[in-house]
């Protein structure tokens, strides 16, 4: 059992680093790097239909981008359309301007990391749309990159060439993108688990008092079920004192 788990571990791990590679690769894998990734697992056909599913879904192109239209709904569409509009000319400058600036900015120079910042704003929304439909707004994802990208110009001094800023940025940009996806997956989950956790002790309560033919108290739910008052007065509350079986005052 313990090489079975340690194995789903390896998998998972190996997915979320493909994952990455593609974000890095501009949201694209070719299905080498796919069975590359995976070569240790021998994987079948069916495995290989099922990562490739997954990586779709995380809006990764197999072989080619994804048209951001066959994801984004209309209503981000204008949004993204307004935003980068908004923003089309702010920033523009040669490279070898750009190159002076950075240069400026690791330096700690606040006007040109006020002006780096203006450089950096389309990279944004163009990072955002690879998380888009992740159970994330992309107006939200936008503000999360912005706020990364403020961040990120500000610690330049710990880049040592001007080259390395865009790699920089963009990794930082991304990171703080992935963080608020793993977020919102992890705030799903917690909901999942109180829905369940209150549907149980209902349907419990609902059981015991239609034995007893009257509402039961958390007393007699926790000596028939042997569970901690704590579980049974959270799922209360989770509920909004809701739960219509059980006879509480709190």
């Amino acid at each position: 059992m313990g090489n079975l788990d340690n194995k789903e571990k390896e998998f998972a791990l190996a997915l979320e680093k493909l994952t990455k590679v593609a974000r890095e690769g501009g949201n694209v894998v070719s299905e080498d790097q796919i069975r590359e990734a995976f070569s240790e697992f021998e994987l079948s056909d069916t495995q290989f239909d099922q990562i490739v599913d997954y990586l779709k879904k995380k809006n990764v192109g197999i072989g080619e981008p994804v048209d951001p239209d066959e994801y984004l709904t209309d209503e981000e569409k204008d949004y993204l359309n307004d935003y980068i509009e908004s923003i089309q000319n702010i920033g523009d400058v040669t490279d070898n301007e750009k190159e002076g600036i950075t240069i400026a900015a690791m330096s700690g120079d606040i006007n040109a990391r006020k002006q780096l910042v203006e450089v950096y704003l389309k990279l944004v929304p163009d990072i955002a749309k690879m998380y888009a439909e992740q159970g994330v707004y992309l107006e939200d994802l936008i503000g999360e990159g912005n706020e990364a990208l403020l961040k990120a110009v500000n610690m330049l001094d710990i880049i040592e060439e001007p080259s390395e800023a865009d790699e920089f940025v963009g990794k930082l940009i991304m990171d703080a993108m992935e963080e608020a996806v793993s977020d919102s997956l992890d705030e799903d989950a917690r909901e999942q688990k109180a829905v369940k956790q209150v549907q149980e002790v209902a349907d419990k309560a609902k059981e015991l008092s239609e034995s007893l033919r009257r509402k039961c108290t958390v007393e007699e739910l926790i000596q028939e079920t042997g569970w901690e008052e704590e579980k049974i007065l959270e799922a209360i509350r989770m509920s909004g004192n809701k739960i219509e079986d059980i006879e509480f005052e709190g």
